[in-house]
């Protein structure tokens, strides 16, 4: 079992643990959000026609060669053609069809012309400038050409995404399937939220913030609630979890302890460790672990200390699980608003803020960084790394962050 590894080593062994999941057919009602199985290939323009983008005219622009407001021109309209409608008359030399907003551009006409630059009757329309073949019309293919690969698979469905499936006739959409993750909680120590507060007791927050960050994650999370500090009733709801869903995450009981029991609850089922402690602060008391072809992920009882692992770590592995081509956090210089009095003889996680201000990128400490404080994680879209050994940190200074909104 290795332990007190560095961050990448730890997040190297899950991506390689990690199996992305299967896939399914789903309407495109529901598509929002969820993560394209295939590869999308338009196989057809959009628009499919040429058409129109105002009311006006359309003629050939040969006609007007010589226009002016001196010599006009006159042609004779022939048909108007609404939007949703095809034009069954061809433009001819002399000759214009009304068109308006939308409506497929008629055989023979090449150019288009807005009503408010014209003179017009039911019968005729007067021109007053020359117009140049392909002018004011909006091209088969112009915003996709058949043949074009639309959207990568491994990509969120985002409204624009729908869209476009929309506009392409995909009522279903191959999707890969929503993670299903269990959340277990560990201690003596933890409520329910309906309890009513006790001596030395403190009601089960970590359950709830989990089952938050992995909902805007588009994952299912699945809650199995609580376990008290016996390596036989920890097995036994992991137990559980293993058999409901595609990972667990703990809290609780993965420090070094006599009352830890997570690991002692890991070879009791005879999960492998995989790792134990990962050199950071906050969030060091983390373990992992494989069984049955699924992870089993041990975070910190202290709110903040895992949330931030959850981060750094388990949400990007989450991402790849779930087909996301696209699954690490995205590192940025930021430069940090606020000093920070303390030494970072580990290195060290701040949580903050991304702010923009006159044209530079700063991170603003988002509250107290100890490893209980989860209001520090309101706000929270940043995490910057200190390196270890440093000494205080002024506002001023810069940092790598890593990018944390799901």
């Amino acid at each position: 079992m290795l332990q007190n590894i560095p961050l990448e080593q730890a997040q190297s062994i899950l991506n390689a643990h990690c199996k992305i999941i299967g896939k399914e057919t789903i309407r495109l009602n529901d598509a929002l959000g969820r993560v394209l199985a295939e590869e999308i290939v338009a196989k057809e323009d959009i628009p499919p026609f040429a058409r129109s983008p105002f009311d006006g005219y359309a003629f050939r622009a040969s006609d007007t060669q010589n226009a002016s407001r001196a010599n006009p021109v006159t042609l004779t309209i022939i048909e108007e053609v609404p939007a949703g409608y095809a034009p069954t008359k061809q433009v001819t030399p002399g000759t214009a069809v009304k068109i308006l907003t939308g409506a497929p551009i008629p055989e023979g006409a090449d150019t288009v012309v807005k009503y408010e630059d014209t003179e017009f009757t039911e019968t005729e329309v007067r021109l007053f400038s020359p117009s140049k073949s392909g002018e004011n019309i909006v091209s088969a293919g112009e915003d996709v050409a058949q043949g074009t690969v639309l959207v990568e698979q491994g990509t969120v469905i985002t409204a624009p995404v729908l869209g476009l499936l929309a506009a392409l006739g995909a009522a279903e959409v191959a999707v890969y399937r929503r993670p299903r993750i269990a959340i277990l909680s560990t201690g003596d120590e933890l409520l329910e939220v309906s309890e009513p507060l006790l001596p030395g007791k403190i009601r089960n927050s970590n359950s709830y913030t989990l089952q938050g960050y992995l909902q805007s994650c588009g994952v299912e999370p699945v809650v199995i609630g609580i376990a008290k500090d016996k390596k036989e009733e920890v097995a036994a709801k992991i137990e559980e979890g293993l058999a409901q869903a595609d990972m667990i995450i703990s809290t609780g009981g993965a420090s070094v302890g006599d009352y830890d029991v997570v690991k002692d609850a890991l070879k009791l089922l005879g999960a492998e460790i995989l790792y134990w402690q990962i050199d950071i602060k906050p969030g060091s008391a983390t373990l992992a672990a494989h069984k049955d072809g699924k992870l089993i992920i041990g975070l910190s009882g202290n709110p903040a200390s895992a949330m931030v692992i959850l981060q750094l770590m388990v949400l990007p592995v989450i991402k790849k699980m779930a087909g996301r081509a696209v699954y690490a956090n995205e590192k940025i210089q930021v430069i940090l608003k606020d000093d920070f009095p303390k030494a970072s003889p580990r290195r060290r996680f701040l949580r903050g803020m991304l702010v923009f201000e006159n044209g530079l990128t700063y991170m603003q400490i988002t509250g107290g960084q100890g490893n209980a404080v989860l209001s520090s994680m309101i706000g929270c879209n940043l995490l910057a790394e200190i390196p270890g050994g440093s000494g205080p940190v002024k506002a001023g200074e810069r940092l790598t962050a890593y990018l944390v909104d799901c």
